[in-house]
């Protein structure tokens, strides 16, 4: 396996950061941890990079018990969110740097950067400062320099979070294109749920310090495990279960709270004895779907997303009475708040 996490707990005076948490991260794979600000994936991951040490439990790298080992012992690539480029350092020796640390040989230094700046699409680049790049720029160098020393796991820590959206999406689709390349285990943090679910394999979702559910991004999304990670991952309407939407339907929610994603709210324009009568709030057109917001006749507001043709076949208008009802709907026991 690539990474074990085994129990580990990291406290900071009388606050748990981590707690108790046991994870395995495939070797070759990329995962992302992904949560809230304070949910302890940013600590987690400098647990497993050295730059923390546990206070109980343990870290495997590639087989090798690596808890106390230093950050220089555990052969790890590390990217911060604000590059940590040296500035006085051209692109070239911004990604020799590594190399040049461990004093390899002048011909394999040169030949690895020349590599790596093909591999990051910065070749005819190499001889600029830092000041001189765009900010994605800059941080495909950090990537470049920490790929550079051939290391057995890449740590990034809120990669793209310095950057703007569209300059993020295309990094995204990028680094998801370099490691199908490079097969490096990495391991990122993010608490954007779009990022996550669009670049790893695995999305770990953490809480609280506590890891609350893992796996793909499609098991994730369509069988959450918890209130928590249904109402984290992705837009979500949280309604009484006494709410008309569902007596309509006779769905029995064994739990006070029901989770309905607006892609799951069907909107006909005609009664049928399975459905609620609501009245079209307001619509907001996002591109590439329809948001509806919907006032329920007992005053539950519940939001519906609706692809362009299914609008336009249903010829919404503000305030038109429509009729809705759950496509599919999950209830928990309880609700964690965000």
């Amino acid at each position: 396996m690539g990474i074990v996490v085994e129990n580990v707990s990291k406290h900071f005076g009388s606050f748990k950061a981590v707690d108790q948490v046991d994870l395995t991260v495939k070797s070759g794979s990329l995962v992302a941890l992904l949560g809230p600000s304070g949910s302890g994936k940013s600590t987690l991951l400098r647990l497993i990079a050295g730059l923390e040490m546990p206070n109980s439990g343990r870290i495997l790298l590639t087989g090798k018990d690596s808890t106390y080992q230093s950050v220089q012992e555990r052969n790890i690539g590390f990217v911060f969110q604000h590059y940590a480029l040296f500035k006085h350092m051209t692109v070239r020796q911004n990604i020799a740097f590594g190399l040049e640390i461990r004093k390899a040989p002048d011909k394999k230094i040169k030949g690895r950067v020349e590599q790596l700046l093909e591999l990051v699409q910065l070749s005819g680049l190499g001889d600029r400062y830092p000041s001189q790049l765009s900010g994605g720029q800059r941080q495909r160098v950090a990537l470049a320099r920490a790929l550079a020393v051939e290391p057995e796991v890449l740590l990034l820590d809120e990669p793209f979070g310095a950057l703007d959206a569209k300059v993020r999406k295309d990094l995204r689709a990028w680094l998801r294109r370099l490691h199908d390349e490079v097969h490096v285990t990495t391991v990122f943090v993010t608490h954007d749920q779009e990022e996550a679910m669009e670049v790893s394999d695995e999305v770990v979702v953490m809480n609280k310090g506590q890891v609350e559910q893992v796996g793909t991004p499609a098991d994730i999304y369509d069988n959450p495990a918890s209130a928590f990670v249904m109402s984290f991952i992705g837009p979500v309407n949280v309604l009484p279960n006494t709410s008309r939407i569902f007596q309509s339907t006779g769905f029995d929610a064994p739990h006070p709270e029901v989770f309905l994603r607006p892609q799951d709210v069907i909107i006909e324009k005609h009664a049928n004895g399975t459905t609620a009568s609501a009245k079209v709030s307001r619509l907001i057109h996002l591109g590439w779907e329809i948001q509806v917001e919907l006032t329920l006749d007992d005053g539950q507001v519940v939001t519906a997303h609706l692809t362009r043709d299914r609008f336009n076949e249903l010829e919404l208008e503000p305030q038109q009475r429509v009729y809705v009802k759950p496509k599919d709907a999950k209830s928990f026991p309880v609700y964690y708040s965000i």
